[in-house]
C-alpha cells in the first residue's frame, strides 16, 4: 500500500476540492453542482478562516481526499462543535484508511485546542458503511434528526 500524508488543505487545493465536490454530490444524490458555486463555496472557506478549513490527504503530489471542518457555538456548552463535512475519498483510495488518519487529524487538533466541545457529523440514513467508519472511530448517533429548509 502507498503512503499517504494527512495535512492542511490550502488555496492551491481548491480545484481538487470542488472536483470531489462535485462527484460526491453525484454519487450520493445524483446531483449536478454548478462548478461556479462550487469554487465560491470553496473559495470562500480559504477567504473567511473564520468559517473552518480544509484537510487533504495526499501521496505522492497528487491529493486523494479533502475534509471540511465548520464551527458551531453551542450554547449548552459555552463552545465550538466542530463540523466534519463535505468528507470525499478518491475511490481507488477507499477502506485504506484514508478517512480515519483525516478524522484522527481533526480530532487531534479539537482536542488540544480550548474551547471546542466535540465533533459532529451527518451521515445519510441509508450509508450503513459509512455509520460503521464512524462507530469504530469512537462516535455515536444522536438523538436528533436534522431538518433543513432550502433558500436557495
Amino acid at each position: 500500500m502507498s503512503a499517504f500524508s494527512v495535512r492542511m488543505a490550502t488555496s492551491d487545493d481548491q480545484e481538487a476540492l470542488v472536483a470531489f465536490q462535485r462527484c460526491m454530490a453525484w454519487e450520493t444524490e445524483e446531483r449536478e453542482l454548478s462548478l461556479d458555486t462550487l469554487r465560491q463555496g470553496v473559495a470562500g472557506i480559504f477567504s473567511h478562516p473564520e468559517r473552518g478549513f480544509y484537510l487533504v490527504a495526499e501521496t505522492g503530489g497528487t491529493v486523494i481526499a479533502g475534509l471540511l471542518v465548520t464551527y458551531e457555538w453551542s450554547d449548552w456548552r459555552a463552545g465550538n462543535f466542530w463540523w466534519v463535512q463535505s468528507v470525499f475519498v478518491d475511490s481507488g483510495w477507499r477502506r485504506r484508511g484514508v478517512y480515519r488518519a483525516m478524522y484522527e487529524k481533526v480530532y487531534q487538533m479539537a482536542s488540544s485546542q480550548d474551547g471546542v466541545c466535540g465533533l459532529r457529523l451527518y451521515v445519510d440514513q441509508d450509508n450503513e458503511s459509512a455509520q460503521r467508519t464512524y462507530e469504530s472511530l469512537g462516535m455515536q448517533p444522536t438523538r436528533y434528526h436534522m431538518y433543513e429548509a432550502e433558500l436557495t
